[in-house]
């Protein structure tokens, strides 16, 4: 008989694995086994906190127990519901899904996972998502410079995407030296720590004096936002790629109409639902974008990846994350 071992945020800082029903598709939906999920750790940990702000939008994703943390999942078809195609059975596919054994999903949500990517690849899906989404709402040009504040795993993709998108210089700025070792190495990629260097001087020495044209928001830290302007140059972008955990103190004189900047709003829900003419890149583009440039080697997840865990040893991996996040990058649970 199948077991739907499911990782559940019983209460803040309390991680189990328990034993749910194996859940039925219905119409239109197919049944994935789960291969491998990644956690993503400024959305989960957050949770797992509690820590959220009253009344915000955490607040309400936030209610224990929560028994869908997570959503970054890739699988097997094994059982498909009315209105699928049986042919699909036995298709590989990353979705949009919780750290489960068995999950169930509208197949038109689904992005099939082409031969020769791996399960640990495809698991970054929506992660790669979240980020191109993000950069191109930067509406980069080519060799303009960018800031990228945080570099856990949507700074480290960010860095390598905008590169990719013709910038130059990149400032790649991050306070733990252990999430700085992740960065590629790329004589356009410049590493400042804050704690050790001004990013405002750094930026200036590097830039022929000139500011960063575009910054993106990845640390979440609601306190450092407005420490980012310093090295974005008027009428540039800010480009909040993060989800910020509560409110910042922000004058609107000083951070916005003093130097025209350009503050984006970059949601992974500002996807278009459908391709257009005008803006094509839906979830499903992005995705088969991610896998092309696997199987072309233009881009390697793999060496983000920092620990491979069992899913019985998901309360012992959280509780290591919830002391130090610093540890670890990409964190796969091996189903």
């Amino acid at each position: 008989m199948r077991t739907n071992d499911t990782v559940v945020f019983a209460d803040a800082n309390e991680v189990t694995v328990e034993e749910r029903p194996v859940p039925e598709p219905d119409a239109g939906q197919v049944l994935i086994e789960a291969e491998r999920s990644l956690i993503s750790t400024g959305t989960e940990l957050t949770q797992l906190s509690g820590d959220v702000p009253e009344g915000s939008v955490w607040d309400q994703i936030s209610n224990y127990p929560i028994d869908t943390p997570g959503y970054c999942t890739t699988g097997e078809i094994v059982a498909v519901g009315e209105g699928v195609d049986e042919s699909v059975i036995g298709d590989r596919v990353a979705t949009w899904k919780h750290h489960a054994r068995y999950t169930v999903a509208d197949y038109d949500a689904v992005e099939p996972v082409p031969d020769g990517v791996s399960a640990e690849e495809a698991a970054f899906t929506p992660i790669v998502q979240i980020v191109m989404n993000g950069v191109r709402h930067g509406d980069l040009d080519w060799g303009e410079s960018v800031g990228i504040y945080g570099l856990g795993l949507l700074g480290q993709l960010a860095t390598r995407f905008v590169r990719m998108a013709g910038t130059r210089p990149v400032y790649a700025l991050d306070l733990a030296e252990e999430r700085i070792e992740y960065l590629p190495e790329d004589s356009a990629v410049e590493v400042i720590n804050p704690a050790e260097d001004d990013p405002r001087a750094r930026v200036e020495s590097t830039g022929h004096g000139r500011l960063a044209d575009v910054v993106f928001e990845v640390t979440g830290n609601p306190d450092v936002i407005t420490q980012e302007f310093d090295i974005l140059r008027e009428q540039g972008r800010l480009v909040m790629l993060s989800s910020p955990k509560g409110e910042t103190s922000f004058d609107f004189h000083d951070y916005c109409n003093r130097g025209s900047y350009e503050i984006v709003g970059a949601h992974v829900n500002s996807h278009p639902t459908v391709e257009t003419p005008a803006n094509p890149w839906t979830k499903a583009r992005n995705a088969e974008l991610f896998y092309d440039l696997l199987l072309d080697d233009r881009l390697d997840v793999t060496d983000l990846i920092s620990h491979r865990e069992s899913i019985e040893d998901a309360p012992s991996t959280y509780d290591m994350l919830v002391e130090d996040r610093t540890r670890a990058m990409g964190v796969i649970f091996e189903w």
